[in-house]
């Protein structure tokens, strides 16, 4: 069985909240954008830990869920990690980086969820948890 789009974007950010991101934000981009469903946008707090959470997500889904994004860019420089997993995209970004780009200000009039990384963890079984 297939994850729904708002699942998987719930269960990005609990991986991404596993390995301490911040700022965790979901934009619904149903309504505006043919290409995917959701945006899930994070940040770390350096360069190392963007890859940390880049990993997380990464491992975790594939684990969890045998799922594998469609493509990824920015990990080398790992300022702005995107991964493609086709109904949801994400963003992992360093502060300075999101802060230049400002990409939740671009799509101002989606609606957006805040997420706390402590009800994220919730969500997900320790099982599913990568060590590291």
């Amino acid at each position: 069985m297939t994850m729904s789009p708002e699942r998987l974007a719930t269960t990005v950010a609990a991986h991404a909240a596993d390995k301490k991101a911040s700022d965790i934000v979901v934009l619904d981009l149903r309504e505006v954008a043919g290409y995917t469903d959701f945006f899930v946008i994070v940040s770390g707090t350096s360069d190392r830990q963007a890859k940390a959470i880049h990993d997380g997500i990464h491992l975790g889904l594939k684990k969890q869920e045998g799922l594998l994004p469609r493509r990824v860019e920015g990990v080398r420089e790992a300022r702005w990690i995107l991964m493609d997993y086709l109904d949801v995209v994400v963003h992992v970004f360093t502060p300075e980086t999101r802060d230049f780009y400002r990409l939740e200000s671009l799509w101002g009039d989606v609606p957006r969820r805040d997420l706390d990384p402590v009800e994220l963890l919730a969500e997900l079984p320790d099982a599913a948890r990568v060590a590291g």
